[in-house]
């Protein structure tokens, strides 16, 4: 019994540190991936801004908001590296804002959906403008939340984020929410990039932040493998639909139908493309005709061109 006790604890010192970092790189990694999944339980591409955002400010108990929520914008466009001009004391403030902020009644809203924010797009590529909407009684709490939502950073991950329905810290980014950023607004991201090319620029970044690079990124690897081996899965109707679209907490069936016809998709451009997984041409083709045969367009276009 001793000589056991003496052993486990040689092997919480020596492996201890290690299963840690493994542990809250993987939980850092499940962040990354739900955040890549809209409320609908449905995956998404990548949007973002490429051009100066004008920010106005307006609404009810402005002293007391105005500022917070003017630096929560600041503090993820630093992060991005997109720049910020306040424009709201301007007479034409309301035609040359291109992100539109109202601090409504406490009468306003849904009483479940205090904050929400709007993005508005002609293609799921770039963000043309957008519009935030926070209660008074609220928007303190909400302020860095729905920037984050503004920087076209869609999902609602569990984890260490202001994203989170339960966060550990609201007047400030965390951590996580800053690798989030610098990954999404990295010269390697393009607008309109599928979840398994963004999937791997967000696991580089947070490689960067662990302390044994090495085992991040084999850690790294294997989580993409199960991802894979799952929305493969989910994509071809086989199993429990992934916890990922159950947490959503607004998923239909229609979505669901929707979701496993985009992630065929997404596969198929993974595999033609070799990102997160290995390149493969007739894994490719195989996923990309999944995706056509269920109506997507996009994969109909695909397999024209790649059949040329």
């Amino acid at each position: 019994m001793w000589k056991s006790a003496v052993t486990a604890l040689i092997a919480a010192a020596t492996f201890g540190p290690a299963l840690a970092q493994t542990d809250e790189f993987e939980q850092g990694m499940g962040t990354m991936w739900e955040v890549l999944w809209h409320q609908s339980g449905t995956p998404t591409r990548l949007v973002r801004w490429e051009q100066e955002m004008k920010v106005r400010v307006f609404g009810v108990n402005m002293a007391a908001h105005k500022q917070h929520t003017l630096q929560a914008l600041r503090d993820v466009a630093a992060e991005a590296g997109v720049r910020i001009t306040d424009v709201s004391d301007r007479p034409d403030a309301a035609q040359v804002a291109n992100v539109s902020i109202e601090i409504t009644p406490d009468t306003m809203l849904e009483e479940n959906q205090p904050c929400v924010t709007y993005l508005n797009f002609q293609t799921e590529t770039r963000i043309d403008s957008a519009a935030m909407q926070m209660r008074n009684r609220d928007a303190w709490r909400c302020a860095y939340h729905e920037a984050m939502h503004v920087m076209g950073v869609r999902g609602h991950p569990a984890g260490k984020t202001v994203l989170s329905y339960f966060p550990t810290k609201v007047d400030g980014l965390l951590p996580l929410d800053k690798a989030m950023l610098r990954a999404w607004y990295s010269p390697r991201m393009r607008a309109g990039m599928t979840p398994f090319e963004v999937l791997p620029v967000l696991g580089d970044e947070l490689v960067q932040t662990m302390p044994d690079p090495v085992k991040a990124g084999q850690a790294r690897d294997k989580f993409f493998g199960k991802t894979i081996e799952q929305m493969q899965a989910f994509a071809d109707g086989k199993g429990d639909v992934p916890m990922i679209v159950k947490r959503s907490g607004k998923s239909t069936d229609e979505g669901i139908r929707f979701g496993r016809m985009e992630m065929s998709y997404f596969l198929g451009v993974a595999y033609l493309e070799g990102v997160t997984v290995p390149q493969d041409p007739s894994q490719a083709v195989r996923w990309l005709q999944r995706a056509a045969n269920m109506g997507s367009r996009t994969a109909q276009a695909r397999l024209g061109a790649t059949a040329r």
